[in-house]
């Protein structure tokens, strides 16, 4: 790549490289981090892509990918120009899904970014509605820590998050909310099935299985933990909210979790959930976020819409 130098351009006429096809091709090498992907991507050779980018470092005066390995990295001004091209490709790309609604060709993809608990219950019904309603439209979906969701949509990684938040943040709005109690989830014949909401006390005399550190969950049962002196017993952490359901229907388990995706299980009668009774145990708030101040492209929107209604339906269920 381009040693680093002093440009000799104004900053006018540095703007007007953003005018070129040379931000198209930036823009889509820092999403994929390789020339030969954004060349295929784009129907263009190698060559040409590495053209414009050499182009824009030339002009610009500095190192904007440096190579490691086989892939490329982002350097300190890379990571710079990319944030805010991102914030200028946004737009044009509203402009396009709009004519693309306009002409009825309905193309487009939905980001998505989703905590475990929700992309494996609620989300798939969700997503094959969406395909049925819109078939030509593409869905992308990550499964992210809670943390990991609402930085991704801050970031615009993604157009949507289904996450759970532990404290509010700035750079989110939360379009559905649902404040979910937490709860010890066990098989119907546990000994502690009979009782409607126990204390985290009994709880912690049977065998039990809590969520590791990262998950929403942990940071709210985490005091209780430390109190009851618990860290010495024997007990199960795991990071995936669907293990602690799978223990739980092990019979030997309870688990602590909200009802939220288990209550086809619920209604089955399969397992039980029974609220903590202790004092000063806060709710555990879910919600799907989009970044704060953006404008949603046609396709997200559907989808937005879509969920909004989905959730709209289960009130009541929790």
């Amino acid at each position: 790549m381009v040693a680093e130098s002093k440009s000799v351009l104004s900053p006018a006429s540095l703007a007007r490289l953003f005018h070129t096809p040379s931000l198209l091709y930036f823009t889509m090498v820092a999403e994929t981090l390789s020339m030969r992907e954004t060349a295929r991507r784009l129907n263009v050779a190698s060559s040409a892509v590495a053209r414009q980018i050499g182009h824009l470092e030339q002009t610009l005066g500095m190192p904007l990918f440096s190579r490691e390995a086989r892939r490329l990295k982002l350097t300190p001004a890379g990571e710079i120009l990319f944030r805010h091209t991102r914030q200028l490709t946004g737009p044009l790309e509203a402009a396009v899904s709009q004519l693309s609604l306009l002409a009825g060709l309905k193309t487009g993809t939905v980001r998505i970014a989703t905590v475990e608990s929700v992309g494996l219950t609620i989300l798939p019904s969700i997503v094959a509605d969406f395909s049925a309603q819109y078939p030509s439209l593409h869905v992308d979906i990550r499964m992210a820590s809670a943390q990991e969701a609402i930085g991704l949509v801050v970031d615009s990684e993604v157009d949507i998050g289904f996450t759970f938040l532990a404290a509010q943040h700035r750079g989110i709005e939360i379009a559905i909310r649902r404040d979910l109690p937490i709860g010890a989830v066990m098989r119907a014949d546990h000994p502690l099935a009979d009782e409607m909401r126990p204390s985290f006390a009994t709880c912690f005399s049977h065998p039990f299985a809590v969520p590791r550190q990262g998950l929403s969950i942990r940071e709210v049962i985490e005091p209780f933990l430390d109190q009851d002196g618990s860290r010495g017993g024997s007990f199960v952490e795991v990071n995936s909210i669907r293990m602690l359901f799978e223990l739980a229907k092990t019979g030997r388990y309870l688990s602590f979790m909200t009802p939220l995706g288990i209550e086809r299980e619920l209604a089955s009668g399969e397992v039980v959930f029974r609220p903590i009774a202790d004092k000063g145990l806060p709710l555990n708030r879910f919600g799907m976020v989009i970044r704060k101040g953006g404008d949603l492209r046609y396709a997200p929107a559907a989808f937005f819409n879509l969920a909004s209604s989905h959730f709209a339906a289960r009130d009541g269920l929790y």
